[in-house]
C-alpha cells in the first residue's frame, strides 16, 4: 500500500530528477562576454564568434531542422535578412543537428544567412540552452545579441518564433543607438 508520505516522496525525487536533467550550464549574463565556438556551417565552412568582431551579431539556437516552430522563425529571419543587412547586423542560426540536415534545411527553405552544426553541443551548453529531451539534446529556442565588442547586449529566453524577428530587429536598432 502506497501512503501519502511514501508519494510525497516519490514526487519530490521525480521533480528533482527532471529539474536536474534539463539544467544546462548557466546562460551567460548580459553585460560578459559571449563564449567563443568554432563550428562548420552548413556548407561545411567553419565559423569562429571572433569572425564576427565589429559587428552586432543575432545568435538564434533553435532545437531542431525542418520542424514547425524552427522552420518559422528560420523563414522569418531570411524574410528580414534585408533589414539586418541594411543596419550592418548579422544572423547566425544553431542547432545540435549536422551540417547535412542543415545544409538541406537551408536550400529547402532558401535560408540567405549561416546556420551552424554544434554537433557536440557544446556551444549549446556554454550558452545555457542544452536541454535533455525524449532521450536525447536540443538547444532551447533561446537568442543572444552580442555587440561588436563580442559582449552579451541582450539574451531572449522566451521566443515566439512567430514575432522574435521583429523583436530582434527592434532592439538592434535601439542598442546601436545607445552605443
Amino acid at each position: 500500500m502506497i501512503t501519502n508520505k511514501t508519494l510525497s516522496t516519490l514526487l519530490a525525487l521525480t521533480l528533482i530528477f527532471v529539474s536536474s536533467a534539463t539544467l544546462a550550464a548557466d546562460t551567460p549574463a548580459v553585460g560578459t562576454a559571449a563564449p567563443g565556438f568554432r563550428l562548420q556551417d552548413q556548407n561545411g565552412d567553419w565559423h569562429d564568434l571572433e569572425d564576427y568582431r565589429g559587428q552586432w551579431l543575432a545568435v538564434y539556437f533553435y532545437p531542431k531542422d525542418d520542424t514547425p516552430g524552427c522552420t518559422t522563425e528560420a523563414c522569418n529571419f531570411r524574410d528580414n535578412i534585408y533589414a539586418f543587412k541594411a543596419i550592418g547586423a548579422t544572423v547566425v542560426g544553431i542547432s545540435i543537428d549536422d551540417v547535412d540536415s542543415h545544409r538541406e534545411f537551408s536550400e529547402k527553405y532558401k535560408l540567405p544567412f549561416i546556420i551552424l552544426a554544434d554537433e557536440t553541443g557544446a556551444t549549446a551548453d556554454a550558452y545555457g540552452v542544452l536541454r535533455d529531451w525524449k532521450l536525447t539534446k536540443i538547444a532551447s529556442r533561446q537568442s543572444f545579441l552580442v555587440n561588436p565588442d563580442g559582449v552579451v547586449a541582450k539574451h531572449y529566453e522566451d521566443v515566439d518564433p512567430d514575432t522574435h524577428t521583429q523583436e530582434v530587429l527592434a532592439d538592434l536598432e535601439a542598442l546601436m543607438k545607445g552605443s
